[in-house]
């Protein structure tokens, strides 16, 4: 499947609602300033394994979210929208944003297309009772934990084992200990 390789960092779920009508691709929201200690640790993954695309609203607050991150992660591409394309009603954000005007502001930020490839599918997580049972969301947020990519639903985990390149040995040995 043809993608983005970066995950994109956006403030929040509307913001990742306006980049999946726009394109297939990995999002993280911060979900604003004070960005959790398990979401930066997701951020470190995607930018150690993929890179990641800083793109915030814009507006005051988006711009310190963006140096706050811009700090930790200086060679983090990032991408912008003005605040014409951006707002709507009075409201700035990306959830506001054209899937056209999105596109081109992660084109102008050097975005790099590629292939993901699917390692994993969903007979891998019914294999470990990950899903479809008893006790398995409670599993995923252990191997989520043990892998460092955090919780997801069935679906949501899934992707994140192939977007973050996990390895099926990495995989099967965290799995086995649940």
């Amino acid at each position: 499947m043809e993608s983005i390789k970066e995950v994109i960092v956006v403030e929040g779920r509307d913001d990742q609602a306006a980049i999946k009508r726009a394109l297939d691709t990995e999002t993280i929201a911060t979900h604003g300033y004070g960005i959790k200690k398990s979401t930066w640790e997701l951020i470190e993954k995607a930018y150690l394994t993929r890179g990641i695309i800083i793109f915030t609203d814009p507006d005051f607050a988006g711009e310190e979210i963006r140096k706050k991150i811009k700090a930790k992660f200086p060679n983090a591409k990032e991408a912008f929208l003005s605040r014409a394309d951006a707002t709507k009603d009075g409201d700035i954000g990306i959830e506001n944003a054209r899937p056209e005007s999105i596109i081109e502001a992660l084109e102008k930020a050097q975005c790099t297309m590629g292939q993901v490839l699917i390692e994993f599918d969903m007979s891998d997580l019914i294999r470990y009772g990950l899903v479809g049972g008893s006790g398995s969301s409670e599993k995923r947020a252990k191997l989520g934990k043990a892998l460092g990519i955090g919780y997801g639903n069935g679906a949501a985990f899934l992707n994140k084992l192939n977007q973050y390149g996990i390895s099926r040995e990495q995989f099967e040995e965290k799995a086995q200990r649940l």
